[in-house]
């Protein structure tokens, strides 16, 4: 008995947390919207990261992989100049829950599947502009807001200042 309780352990233990809660994939709804704010479904849109790519029309929803690295996506629509943006790849739940738990060989194993990992759920490219979405952003029912790369190298690292 307590043999195979100890095989039960070992083998979730080397799944890990992430792969056993969350699939290699979750779902990205991606829209374009033009500068004034209006929806334009159907363009074209090319996703990639780490793991390939793959092309959606905006306005839908598809699942994409999940990687610890970010996503590209760029979207292309007669008549329209192209929409760039960059998701930022975050660590979800199940990678906290492995560290929190002990299971360092399972953190290992859903970092390096990805399945640790989380994008944006909700992005809104605009048309003429390259924007970088980040889930810390996300409120749940919105798209999460964009942000132009300038603004946010110019937010920069927070500053410490030293008492004396």
């Amino acid at each position: 008995m307590l043999r195979k309780l100890l095989l039960i352990a070992g083998a979730l233990a080397l799944t890990g947390c992430a792969s056993i809660m969350n699939d290699s994939t979750h779902p990205v709804k991606i829209e374009t919207k033009t500068v004034n704010g209006t929806l334009v479904a159907g363009a074209e849109c090319t996703v990639s990261n780490d793991y390939g790519t793959t092309t959606v029309k905006s306005g839908e929803t598809r699942p994409m992989r999940r990687s610890s690295k970010d996503m590209d996506i760029t979207c292309t629509q007669a008549g329209h100049p192209e929409a760039k943006g960059r998701a930022i790849s975050r660590a979800n739940a199940g990678l906290a829950g492995n560290i929190i738990f002990g299971g360092a060989v399972g953190a290992i194993i859903d970092h390096n599947k990805g399945t640790a990992y989380t994008y944006p759920t909700w992005l809104q490219l605009v048309f003429g502009q390259t924007l970088v979405f980040d889930r810390r952003d996300e409120n749940e029912g919105s798209p999460v807001p964009g942000k132009s790369p300038a603004a946010i190298a110019n937010a920069g690292p927070a500053k410490v200042v030293a008492k004396e």
